[in-house]
């Protein structure tokens, strides 16, 4: 069941305003939306015009272009290749014809005259198509939104937890260095494994994150900024995914 919020955009293609009239009136629902030419030079236009177009229902015989051309220049375009066109003819029924509506890009075809409820049918199936297709771009775009915050919070996560980890590191290099811990051996060797052992989980930290260094210098910019800003308010320390913003 298609939620009424939701609004297809169909444009209708013939050079005969009463078959314009005819068809939309047939295919007229609450949730579609008409638009119509009357040549193939002004369906161009259309669908530059209105890049929300679902589907072209596009006459093939038309006096300044056919609609095999249109569907040709509409298939060429990267703004436009992807609308369904459905040609409708009254002629040109035989096989060698239709194959070539479909070379040229048409995913469906219908004959004059016009069977009402093939037609509407029809139709339903692409519009059906249209807002599966939509739901999944926006469905993918909130993904990608999501995969963008979570890259930054990690980012900031990370840097919370190396911060004293690599203040840390530090001091166990100074006392692994002492003449005291050198001289003893048993001493000596354990530092050793700590301080292998902190700076492996440095690493697990960082590619956990999946801070390569190109992403490491975008997410520091943006961090780095979020809380500077809040020190210069005189704000208190900005904590980890904080600074998480909508991408």
């Amino acid at each position: 069941m298609l939620e009424p919020s939701k609004k297809m955009t169909i444009l209708l293609v013939d050079d005969k305003q009463e078959n314009l009239l005819s068809l939309e009136d047939m295919l007229q629902a609450p949730n579609r939306v008409f638009l119509k030419a009357l040549s193939g030079n002004e369906a161009l236009k259309l669908t530059l015009k209105h890049p929300d177009i679902g589907l072209i229902m596009l006459d093939v015989q038309m006096g300044d272009m056919d609609g095999y051309e249109v569907a040709r220049l509409l298939k060429s375009n990267p703004k436009t290749k992807d609308i369904s066109i459905i040609f409708v003819t009254a002629i040109n029924k035989e096989e060698q014809y239709v194959l070539k509506g479909f070379e040229e890009g048409a995913v469906d075809y219908l004959a004059k005259p016009l069977d009402v409820d093939i037609t509407r049918a029809k139709v339903r199936v692409f519009e059906k198509l249209y807002f599966y297709q939509e739901e999944l771009k926006h469905t993918l775009a909130d993904k990608d939104k999501i995969n963008k915050q979570l890259e930054r919070f990690m980012f900031v996560v990370a840097h919370d937890l190396k911060s004293p980890l690599n203040g840390a590191i530090g001091l166990l290099n100074v006392i692994a260095e002492d003449e005291r811990i050198k001289n003893e051996p048993d001493l000596h060797e354990y530092m050793q494994i700590v301080l292998t052992a902190t700076n492996h989980l440095t690493e697990m930290i960082t590619s956990g994150a999946g801070l390569h260094p190109q992403k490491r210098g975008r997410a520091a910019q943006r961090a780095g900024g979020c809380r500077a800003a809040a020190a210069a308010a005189g704000e208190a320390p900005v904590p980890a995914g904080a600074c998480i913003r909508a991408v």
